[in-house]
């Protein structure tokens, strides 16, 4: 990386083990106990963007399938729940594995140097058994659900296992970690109905390209050493020519998710359910607009700030789609 982006932490990992490109001041480097912290790194508890980027979808899931349904049941708190915890545990998982089969790259960027496995705070063993301690009782909480979200989050494992090497062999890996990440979509709509149907689908896709567009402007960070030691990735494809293909995205996940919706409420939906569920994509996208208006791809901080702010996006999503079933 350039010389502006260079920390004393990414050059040269303190003694506390700190990761660069964690909250300062995070729950795990104040109040976690010495010996998990390493683990919790791993697993980036230190930094939980990515455990609500995997988590949204499958509260879009719930909140459409509802509103599709005639509204929330109680066992959707549980859902909404299960799929909470599963998605820390999953991602944490995920995060191993993908430090396990980069951890050489990792050792070459400055802001990835200072994780626990090319710093040496965890070894490939320990850390292979931390993965599967976190999968085991993911998988635990995946068998309250019913039997076709059973075996869609099976099934999910396998992107999540390729993920990690498609920067190797394509210049688009986002849409690997789309495919992973939005799974919860498919499995949460599965969850309350019982079968899969076009709405879910079109649902899953809009988050796929979400992906695209938020994982886009967080690769720019890595461009100038993704270069140097040859990893792929959308950012360094679009070059300058980024922001014409996140207005791309940004048009294409609103317009997926609209019809996502008008799918799942007509003929039935009374107009109020329906026009606070169509808020959902249109509020998504005037959020990422604003990142759009604020982006800097040659500004590390701000495409990292603007990456974090995508849980906002998401959010907001999540609320009109509950508000759209609760009415």
């Amino acid at each position: 990386m350039s010389g502006k982006t260079e920390t004393p932490e990414a050059a040269h990992p303190d003694s506390t083990g700190t990761v660069a490109d964690a909250y300062r001041g995070n729950w795990v480097d104040r109040i976690a106990p010495a010996w998990s912290r390493p683990y919790l790194r791993l697993s980036r508890a230190d930094r939980p963007i990515g455990t609500w980027l995997l988590l949204l979808p499958c509260w879009w899931g719930i909140a459409l399938a509802a509103a599709h349904t005639g509204g929330f049941i109680w066992r959707d708190l549980w859902l909404a729940v299960g799929c909470a915890i599963g998605a820390f545990l999953m991602r944490g998982a995920g995060c191993t594995w993908n430090d396990i089969t980069d951890r050489k790259i990792d050792a070459g960027v400055a802001r990835t140097r200072s994780r626990p496995i090319p710093s040496g705070q965890v070894s490939v063993k320990a850390a292979l058994v931390w993965l599967a301690l976190q999968a085991l009782i993911s998988f635990s909480i995946l068998l309250t659900f019913n039997a076709p979200a059973i075996l869609l989050g099976i099934v999910s494992l396998a992107p999540v296992a390729i993920y990690p090497f498609a920067k190797r062999f394509t210049w688009w890996p986002q849409v690997f970690l789309g495919i992973a990440f939005n799974w919860g979509a498919l499995l949460a709509w599965v969850a309350h109905t019982g079968s899969l149907s076009w709405p879910p689908v079109l649902l899953y896709l809009s988050g796929l390209v979400w992906t695209l567009f938020y994982d886009t402007i967080y690769a720019h960070q890595d461009k100038e050493d993704d270069a140097l030691i040859g990893v792929k990735s959308t950012a360094r494809l679009f070059g300058d020519d980024s922001a014409k293909w996140l207005g791309g995205f940004l048009i294409a996940s609103v317009s997926l998710m609209s019809i996502a919706v008008l799918m799942a409420l007509l003929p039935n939906a009374g107009p109020l359910r329906l026009a606070l569920s169509l808020c959902a994509p249109w509020a998504m996208g005037w959020h990422m607009l604003w990142q759009m208006r604020n982006l800097d791809i040659d500004n590390p901080d701000i495409c990292l700030d603007l990456f974090r702010a995508n849980r906002n996006t998401g959010l907001l999503g999540a609320l009109f789609l509950a508000i759209g079933a609760i009415v």
